[in-house]
């Protein structure tokens, strides 16, 4: 006789072993957990802002939100901390590369080999936010406004990433 509850799903057992690694052995930039101990695919993540680079001293919080059929398709990754960057959407979603889903991109800006793949682990794509907080990328901007001010009036740019580094401190 079958059992009433379902089994496990791949991506649930995959996350809670990336949880149970990061747990044994955090890595330096970020620090990541659930939002609720009863869902897997929900994490709530901290990132410290990358030494050295406009971001340096601030605590930056996002939900990274994993869909079902994990990790075969990305989890999106959005901000909850105020963050002005070229590839941060206003309402905080990341645009990354490696967040798209695979295949090609329909736009052409991205080869298929930058985008999504099931290898990425929670560990990869908090580390490549981390790249992208230290190198803006702004070919192919989420945030148009933003990419501008890095491009053309860097000043101003520096200003509003130095206000979002002090607000994400006074949250911590």
């Amino acid at each position: 006789m079958a059992s009433a509850s379902p089994s496990p799903s791949q991506g649930s057992l995959l996350l809670q072993k990336q949880l149970k690694h990061l747990c044994k052995k955090p890595v330096d930039g970020f620090s990541a957990g659930l939002v609720d101990e009863s869902n897997l695919f929900e994490w709530s993540v901290t990132i410290i802002g990358p030494p050295e680079t406009l971001y340096d001293g601030g605590f930056f919080n996002a939900i990274m939100s994993f869909p079902q059929n994990y990790p075969n398709s990305p989890p999106t990754v959005k901000f909850t901390s105020e963050v002005w960057h070229p590839n941060v959407y206003s309402d905080g979603k990341v645009c990354i590369s490696i967040l798209h889903p695979p295949g090609d991109d329909p736009n052409g800006y991205e080869l298929a080999s930058e985008r999504w793949s099931p290898v990425h682990t929670v560990e990869s794509i908090m580390l490549s936010i981390i790249s992208m907080l230290s190198s803006p990328n702004d070919e192919s901007p989420a945030n148009v406004e933003a990419a501008k001010e890095w491009r053309d009036n860097r000043d101003e740019f520096k200003k509003k990433v130095s206000r979002c580094v002090r607000r994400s401190q006074e949250w911590t």
